[in-house]
């Protein structure tokens, strides 16, 4: 009888808990797709048709809704993430958007425009445009703040971390980081900023209040050419204790603690990754690995890359639903 009961309360948790299951979306930036992926049963549920050169992706904080960067058609896709159609698009995204982030109460979408040099502010529920935003050349990254105060854009060529004043849409700060800085993310506890930059081949970490570099991380993988060493994607555990960046062609995950801002672990996985995510619980990490067309799922407790899945040509863009 206890056995059964044991196994009786075991369904009822995952009955109780469906959300474990998860749901990742990877934006296939060569196919014009979005692969849907069960991150519970690592199969692909579905390829869903977007616009041109799909990239960045970011879900409402309801997570229903799915927003995509079409890139070479200038407009966001808006995408149901229950039935895994495309609802409406927004040409009022600006010109080639790239990355985007939304604020926390789901109103506001800001969005990188590389080819004019603007971060284009539209409202998330019907795409009419708030405000534009002027900053460097290229913008990629895109960090809303905890607080929603301040958004944090990154410029390619011009190698700044822009602080814009969200309610006056503002810059207020600019912050020379590495060569060709690609993602900003905030820390949980919103204290630092940290910016990748490709070919400088860093990470800077700048204090939020301050708007100063603090540290500055670098890389050194035996065997690698230190060019091929290009941090793209950043993602923190809950706690913030640790950080995971994607270094590129590198082919690896650097594991970063963020109290010492060492190097913990160098994780291989697929070839050229660029974004990231964790899954429901934050057990595993999954990775879009851009040259090899695939994802690679990551133990977070090992440490060790688990397996690897096939999914569209030139993954680009990560992002997954609890």
């Amino acid at each position: 009888m206890m056995r059964l009961g044991w196994k009786l309360a075991l369904v009822s948790f995952w009955i109780a808990h469906p959300a474990l299951a998860g749901t990742a979306f990877i934006s296939n930036e060569k196919d014009n797709t979005i692969t849907v992926l069960d991150t519970s049963t690592l199969k692909v549920i579905k390829t869903v048709p977007v616009g041109k050169r799909p990239r960045g992706m970011v879900l409402s904080p309801d997570y229903k809704t799915l927003f995509i960067c079409a890139g070479d058609d200038n407009r966001l896709d808006v995408m149901d993430t229950t039935t895994f159609e495309i609802t409406s698009t927004h040409e009022t995204s600006g010109p080639d958007p790239e990355l985007l982030d939304i604020d926390h109460a789901g109103k506001f979408i800001y969005i990188a425009n590389e080819d004019d040099g603007m971060v284009t502010v539209i409202s998330a529920a019907d795409g009419s445009v708030r405000g534009e935003i002027q900053i460097g050349v290229e913008p990629e990254g895109m960090a809303v703040s905890p607080d929603d105060a301040i958004v944090v854009a990154t410029s390619e060529s011009t190698s700044m971390a822009h602080f814009i004043d969200i309610k006056s849409m503002t810059v207020v700060a600019n912050v020379l980081v590495d060569t060709r800085p690609r993602v900003a993310r905030y820390t949980p506890d919103g204290k630092e900023v940290w910016v990748t930059a490709e070919v400088g081949g860093t990470v800077s970490v700048i204090d939020a209040e301050q708007r100063k570099i603090k540290q500055r991380l670098t890389f050194d993988i035996p065997g690698v050419r230190p060019e091929l060493i290009q941090p793209m994607g950043v993602q923190f555990t809950p706690d913030g204790k640790r950080a995971f960046v994607a270094l590129g062609r590198a082919n690896r995950i650097a594991v970063i603690d963020t109290a010492t801002y060492k190097t913990l672990s160098l994780i291989l996985v697929g070839q050229r990754p660029w974004h990231m995510d964790f899954n429901t619980d934050h057990t595993k990490l999954f990775t879009a690995n851009g040259l090899s067309n695939d994802v690679t799922v990551i133990d977070v407790a090992s440490l060790k890359a688990e397996k690897s899945i096939p999914v569209g040509r030139l993954p680009w863009g990560l992002v997954i639903k609890p």
